[in-house]
């Protein structure tokens, strides 16, 4: 009878045909399932996508152990809260897989968060999703962690609404030509078809945010999605009623803004977060009157960075 002989493991036994160390060696598009904080002891189960790395810092090995960064991940990542120390326990236990050969790790992840939001008046419900993405990255004792967060609402051009205003004026002037209006009959004029004179152009609009943690934060993601949407002013909505409609025509006209004022917004809420060190955004307005988007892009990045 033959003996049981053990499986051969080429990446342990056999050396590289070429000498050199390589950076990052690893897997994509793992489906992982997480839990995030939503505070008030609530966790919302979460269907993410992992990538998993490390670095190939020995020159001679064939290659890296694939298969036990993916049970490290699933031992100390799979169906748990997603925090700071679960991430640093498993990019240094996915080095230490690697018995020797690598020095450092990183995961990403993506995935969407649901949350529930209700209407501006009439208190429907509804559901908004945002989009994340987590990279995480251990060199030595340096854990780095980056968040990339995707915040969609709307705008209102002020030029526009300036325009739109003009042009009420001057059809009020040519309707009631007196010197003195009927209050009675300028109402009902502007409440019928023939006073939608204009209409300031509106457009969904995104915010696009990469943050960097200091070393002890990891913020609780629905705050800090509240404090973006909070400084725009005009967070898309969900379930709506014409109440609901009527309220946001109005919260755009109060927030009148080009891509340069939705940037200061932001810009001063990245600056007053003391848990982000660096940061990079984007605002896109996707014009309703042009074929093209106004957008801008604006950094704290480091030169280390």
């Amino acid at each position: 009878m033959l003996k049981t002989k053990p499986l051969p493991d080429v990446a342990a036994h056999h050396t590289a045909s070429h000498a050199l160390t390589l950076q990052w060696v690893g897997m994509e598009n793992i489906a992982l399932p997480i839990k995030l904080d939503l505070g008030n002891n609530d966790q919302q189960p979460i269907n993410a996508s992992a990538n998993l790395y490390v670095s190939l810092d020995s020159p001679d090995a064939k290659g890296i152990h694939m298969s036990r960064l993916y049970l490290q991940m699933n031992s100390h990542l799979a169906n748990r809260s997603l925090s700071r120390d679960a991430i640093a326990q498993l990019l240094s236990l996915m080095v230490e897989s690697q018995q020797g050969i690598s020095q450092g790790a990183r995961i990403q992840l993506q995935f969407d968060l649901l949350l529930q939001r209700s209407s501006l008046k009439s208190n429907e419900q509804g559901y908004q999703s945002y989009p994340f993405t987590l990279n995480a990255e251990l060199l030595g004792d340096r854990l780095n962690i980056e968040l990339e967060l995707t915040i969609p609402y709307s705008s209102t051009c002020p030029c526009s609404a300036s325009l739109s205003r003009q042009l009420y004026s001057e059809a009020i002037d040519r309707k009631f030509a007196g010197t003195a209006i009927d209050k009675e009959a300028l109402l009902l004029w502007l409440q019928s078809e023939a006073g939608s004179i204009a209409t300031p152009h509106s457009q969904r609009s995104y915010a696009y945010l990469k943050m960097q943690l200091n070393d002890h934060a990891f913020p609780q993601l629905p705050e800090l999605i509240d404090r973006f949407e909070e400084a725009i002013g005009t967070p898309v909505q969900a379930a709506v009623k014409r109440s609901d409609e009527q309220e946001f025509a109005r919260l755009n006209a109060e927030n009148l803004m080009f891509c340069e004022d939705a940037a200061r917004r932001i810009k001063q809420s990245l600056e007053a977060m003391s848990e982000i060190t660096d940061y990079w955004f984007k605002v896109e307005h996707q014009e309703s009157l042009h074929a093209h988007n106004a957008v801008v892009i604006d950094q704290k990045y480091t030169a280390d960075n």
